[in-house]
């Protein structure tokens, strides 16, 4: 999208109601939550392949994804603040 293209569109929400404005702004950090989601995943793939499959014992595999479970709840625990607190 061109700038002007981008402009038009930032115009065309400004006019919307307050509610309407809200709606946009989920979708908008919905689908930036999405898109981190996706480059994460990719740069978990590629850190993946560089290792060594012979030293991943299952016990090295479950560490890992324990630490992704773990990473993943802080930042979803940071968003549920960060939302509760512009409700506020």
């Amino acid at each position: 999208m061109n700038q002007r293209a981008g402009e038009a569109l930032i115009a065309r929400i400004n006019q919307l109601p307050p509610e309407r404005r809200a709606q946009v702004e989920d979708f908008v950090n919905f689908l930036a939550s999405q898109e981190r989601r996706r480059e994460a995943a990719e740069a978990l793939r590629a850190m993946w392949e560089k290792l060594p499959q012979e030293e991943l014992t299952p016990e090295i595999q479950q560490m890992i994804v324990e630490e992704v479970r773990a990473v993943r709840a802080e930042k979803r625990a940071a968003r549920e603040q960060a939302e509760r607190a512009d409700r506020s």
